[in-house]
């Protein structure tokens, strides 16, 4: 079954802006999609951290990209692609740097605009290199109604 989903607007919206999200998104039908936060990390890294796995850009654009990157090889992962994402929450170690967050944000979604927050926070948990952390749900097809199994009658042992 298609999933479904529309965006949901007031109805004295204003128009003579441009928003990089919908205020919201009515889910009709389909699957979700629950996605850890991903940052400009490798998804896969050792627990306990090492520290040769997080030598990352310094500039807040290199690590978007590559943390979009790993959102984008994650829904890839479930049969999904950035368009199935309805909602984002997005943190952020220094908010001045949201422009450049956000023109990387528009390359990989294009006109797609799921709801999202933005949080500046004063140290993400993976590592103090990080500058940025999304997580993420979203909304696949429904899987096809399996078919019920046919019960075997039989001596019981």
């Amino acid at each position: 079954m298609a999933k479904d989903v529309r965006p949901v607007h007031h109805a004295d919206r204003r128009r003579d802006v441009m928003m990089p999200y919908t205020p919201a998104l009515l889910v009709r039908r389909g699957s979700f999609l629950f996605l850890s936060g991903v940052t400009a990390a490798p998804v896969y890294h050792s627990h306990p951290h090492r520290e040769e796995e997080f030598d990352l850009p310094r500039t807040m654009r290199e690590q978007a990209v590559l943390a979009m990157e790993n959102l984008k090889k994650t829904l890839e992962a479930a049969g999904c692609t950035m368009k199935d994402v309805v909602s984002a929450t997005r943190y952020l170690t220094d908010v001045a740097e949201q422009d450049d967050l956000n023109r990387v944000w528009a390359e990989y979604l294009g006109g797609h605009l799921p709801t999202t927050t933005t949080v500046e926070v004063s140290r993400l948990a993976t590592h103090a290199n990080c500058k940025i952390e999304i997580s993420a749900i979203a909304v696949a097809d429904s899987a096809p109604p399996r078919k019920a199994r046919k019960r075997r009658i039989g001596r019981r042992r």
